[in-house]
């Protein structure tokens, strides 16, 4: 018999030689022991005392951005389970069941693309095949890949075997859209979550795959790569694999850049600090020289996104301990232009790349979107931030608040005259800063009422003109009569947090605090001969008091003085609801009418 040839990816194992049938680095390094899963030491650590202490459950999820570990912790935990000196946390990769399981030829161990075999059916094949036992291993391992690409029919039919397997069974599922798995199927797993490995673990990790390939590469190329790799090694390998090729024998920042149509970092530098300085030309020019060395647009506005993202850390939180995307050489350089302009100008120079990255995706136009771009992060200065706004205006109130106040009003035209308040539209509504303040005593009590009247909103006005009269109840206290018709549990009267809210207005209008007390009384008796008053003349002095009322609401007399016009009529309703009553004797009648 042959003997197997061993896959074993070694660090030191040579470059393979010419001619030879060649494997991808991403596949000669891949890892081959717990311990060797990059970035992942929670999740290996999980599975290492699952298998010490025989607790290893017959359904694993493994969810993670692509290339960061998943189908290779799925083929470690398969190769733990079955070696042939486990079960073992450290298998011996020396036995024909490891490498068979390293190769993928396992018979046992059963990898299933869940893109192409998401049908029913493929799944009914698999609950016939799970009843058979293991040719030669302990276990029978299915590994579906992509499970989320199932569908919900191959998912329900699943359901049952996943639920109760054979003892014999393991499934290791993996996904990268953890969010289309059923919960039905979550609730039968176990979940672990793969994260993104950091920048620092990769570079680390290529530095030792140049070293084994007996290559050179520039530490500036590698960083390069593994800034591109986003997180994911199996990608950070296939673009080192695809650079090493493209330059032979040494890899330099130039070569990594030419090939992945990026522009140089001190361009991206150059570029981001002309437009902090205002410098339109500048920024134009570079950005034209960039272009012309055939430098692709989309990837330039993407380092450009991501170096306005290292000035808003900066800018923040300084640049000691924070992950950035330029290299160690220009960390300085980045500190200083973050200082220059300010966070609210940072933060809106990021808003319109990422607004022009989202139109570059909709358009073929995608230099004159960059451009026009760069050239609004030139205007930024011109900007004004919320909190200066919010200045401006708190100042202009006060000031339009302190006019000097109008002459002083008879009492008796002080429920016709408007006030110089603007109009409310909630009952809610503060104290106001009043011009005309009424001391308070016996005499001026019904002026207070109806200074309180015009100083409240809508729906308060209409409460308060339910108040048949005010009279003073002791120093600085207020008593209000109302009718008992009145006392509804609706009633702004019965409402304490309402009524503290009208005091809030009377202790504006009296400049003093004051307290407010009501007092229900008995409706009024209606006059006998009242019944018998002639229509028309009522209707004709109800006409002249809503008009008369009217007039007193700032929305109609600004209305008339501006269009010149006069009330020529008030439809029934309206006044009733929005116009203060002419007098206590009128406002009792009226309600009587109601």
């Amino acid at each position: 018999m042959a003997k197997r040839k061993s896959t074993k990816p070694d660090v030191e194992e040579p470059a393979p030689t010419p001619g030879a049938e060649y494997t991808v680095l991403a596949r000669r390094y891949r890892p081959r022991q717990f311990a060797e899963l990059i970035g992942q030491e929670p999740v290996a650590q999980a599975l290492i005392n699952a298998l010490q202490s025989n607790r290893v459950a017959h359904a694993y999820i493994f969810t993670g951005a692509r290339g960061v570990g998943k189908t290779s912790a799925a083929r470690i935990l398969a190769k733990a389970l079955n070696c042939a000196k486990g079960p073992t946390p450290t298998p011996c990769d020396e036995c024909e069941i490891c490498q068979a399981i390293t190769s993928g030829e396992d018979t046992d161990v059963l990898e299933i693309d869940g893109a192409s075999n998401n049908g029913v059916d493929n799944i009914r094949e698999l609950r016939a095949n799970v009843q058979f036992r293991p040719s030669r291993s302990r276990y029978k391992i299915y590994i579906i890949d992509e499970v989320h690409m199932l569908s919900t029919a191959a998912f329900n039919a699943l359901l049952k075997t996943l639920e109760e397997p054979p003892a014999h069974v393991k499934f290791i599922f993996a996904t990268t859209e953890i969010h289309k798995v059923p919960i039905t199927i979550l609730s039968r797993c176990q979940r672990f979550d793969f994260g993104g490995i950091s920048i620092t673990r990769i570079l680390d990790r290529l530095k030792e795959i140049v070293a084994s390939e007996k290559m050179q590469a520039d530490d500036e190329a590698l960083e390069t790569v593994a800034r591109r790799a986003g997180g994911s090694m199996r990608d950070a390998q296939s673009l080192l694999d695809q650079l090493l090729a493209f330059s032979g024998q040494n890899l330099t920042v130039d070569t990594v850049h030419q090939l992945l149509g990026t522009a140089h970092e001190e361009h991206v530098t150059a570029l981001a600090g002309a437009a902090i300085a205002k410098d339109t030309k500048k920024v134009l020019d570079l950005l034209n020289e960039i272009a012309n060395q055939g430098q692709q647009i989309g990837e330039l506005l993407d380092q450009l996104i991501e170096y306005w993202r290292d000035l808003m850390v900066v800018n923040c939180a300084g640049i000691e301990g924070q992950s950035v995307s330029v290299s160690s050489a220009r960390r300085d350089l980045l500190k200083d232009q973050a200082k220059q302009p300010s966070l609210d100008k940072i933060l809106a120079g990021m808003d319109i790349l990422v607004t022009a990255k989202t139109r570059m995706g909709r358009s073929s136009h995608a230099r004159a979107i960059l451009e026009m771009g760069l050239v609004r992060i030139c205007q930024l200065d011109d900007l004004v931030s919320i909190t200066q706004i919010a200045q401006w205006l708190s100042r202009e109130g006060a000031a339009q608040g302190s006019k000097p106040p109008s002459p002083a009003r008879p009492s008796s035209a002080a429920a016709s005259a408007p006030g110089p308040e603007k109009k409310k539209l909630a009952d809610d509504s503060g104290p106001e800063n009043t011009s005309h303040r009424i001391d308070l005593t016996e005499q001026s009590a019904a002026d207070v009422l109806q200074q309180l009247i015009s100083n409240s909103g809508f729906a308060v006005q209409a409460e308060l003109r339910k108040i048949t009269s005010a009279a003073i109840s002791g120093p600085n206290a207020l008593v209000f009569r109302v009718p008992r018709r009145y006392n509804a549990p609706s009633a702004m009267f019965l409402d304490p947090i309402r009524l503290s809210k009208v005091g809030e207005t009377l202790n504006g209008i009296v400049g003093q605090p004051c307290k407010i007390s009501i007092e229900w009384i008995d409706d009024a008796p209606r006059e006998a001969g009242a019944a018998s008053k002639s229509s028309a003349a009522l209707a004709m002095g109800q006409q002249r008091q809503t008009r008369a009322g009217m007039m007193q609401l700032p929305f109609v007399k600004n209305a008339a003085e501006i269009l010149g016009a006069q009330i020529m009529r008030v439809d029934e309703g309206f006044g009733a609801a929005t116009v203060p009553a002419a007098s206590t004797d009128e406002a009792q009648e009226e309600d009587d009418d109601v």
